[in-house]
């Protein structure tokens, strides 16, 4: 069944997969329901759509593999992930998804409503679990029922209804990510956080060609000392850390989905030779580019999805 306004047009599956879409702004939202095929490859079918996802298991324990490293995900928690994440889940019909692109609501834009870039989404390279208690199983489950309802409603401020939930379920993760990822904070100082958060979202804008932490220091007007001493306040990874695993990340993920040579991916990544990448890459996974590539053929030939299959990561908060 469909319905259409002025602003867009509904589609209901069997499948349960409600969609928003209005063709002038090109936006598009999506809640997705228990669907047995939702999972997402971006570097291969799914480049095009450019996708915010946050993901509830709402059943029983599960795993996820996310850029080909596998983690337990707890029933009751909700995972925020990234469009270009490539993921799968060991039981999509217990997940339910809201998904966005950036026409449909720009995190970026409206950061000062929401508080969620370079924490949520844009963060470091830890995936980042958050656990849901009763209270708030309670009400994600009351604001979910609360989507469901106003997709039934085919008028024209439908799409800004549906904004409206958004940034509500938005602010909500935010502050109870917070309260569980950020311990040690000083009460009522949100400059550091803000200052940890913009820190990474400029890392996920320059890490291919800035690999240094003055660099970033500079962009957000502070020495580098500063930004490495609001980090340990907080309890987590250096910022340099946080740069060179972003990059170790996207060498992995370009090694994985693609065919990129070696020499294609350490000239994608700003380094100047083939030695420096080796160390580089050699330091952050233990084996060098060319081992690496053997072991991922290796791997498919096997059908082993996972790049670490039988070495469950059990996702810990970035504070004690």
């Amino acid at each position: 069944m469909a319905f259409k306004t002025e602003k867009g047009k509904i589609r209901l599956s069997a499948k349960m997969k409600l969609t928003f879409f209005d063709k002038e702004k090109n936006a598009e939202f999506h809640l997705i329901i228990h669907e047995k095929e939702f999972e997402r490859s971006f570097h291969r079918s799914d480049r095009k759509d450019e996708l915010l996802t946050i993901a509830w298991n709402s059943g029983k324990l599960q795993h996820i593999v996310v850029d080909e490293q596998e983690y337990a995900f707890p029933p009751h928690t909700i995972l925020p992930l990234m469009a270009n994440q490539s993921y799968h889940f060991s039981c999509p019909e217990d997940v339910i998804a809201w998904r966005f692109n950036r026409d449909f609501y720009c995190i970026v834009t409206h950061d000062q409503e929401v508080s969620c870039v370079g924490f949520l989404f844009y963060g470091s390279s830890q995936t980042l679990f958050i656990d849901l208690d009763e209270t708030h199983q309670r009400k994600i489950q009351l604001l979910f029922e609360v989507f469901k309802d106003e997709f039934q409603q085919a008028d024209n401020v439908q799409g800004e209804m549906l904004r409206i939930l958004l940034v509500r379920l938005i602010i909500t993760l935010t502050r109870l990510g917070k309260q569980q990822y950020t311990k040690n904070e000083p009460p009522a100082d949100d400059n550091k956080f803000n200052l940890f958060r913009q820190f990474n979202l400029l890392v996920e804008m320059h890490y291919k060609h800035q690999h240094d932490v003055q660099f970033y220091a500079a962009a957000l007007h502070r020495s580098p000392k500063t930004v490495a001493n609001v980090f340990a306040l907080y309890g987590k990874k250096s910022p340099s850390q946080i740069i060179h695993e972003r990059i170790a990340l996207e060498a992995r993920r370009l090694f994985y989905y693609t065919d990129k040579s070696a020499k294609e991916v350490y000239t994608d990544l700003g380094f100047e030779d083939a030695s420096h990448f080796s160390r580089f890459f050699k330091k952050h996974t233990h084996v060098s580019p060319s081992e690496f590539k053997k072991s991922i053929l290796l791997k498919k030939r096997r059908g082993e999805f996972a790049s670490s299959p039988g070495s469950i990561r059990i996702p810990t908060p970035l504070a004690d």
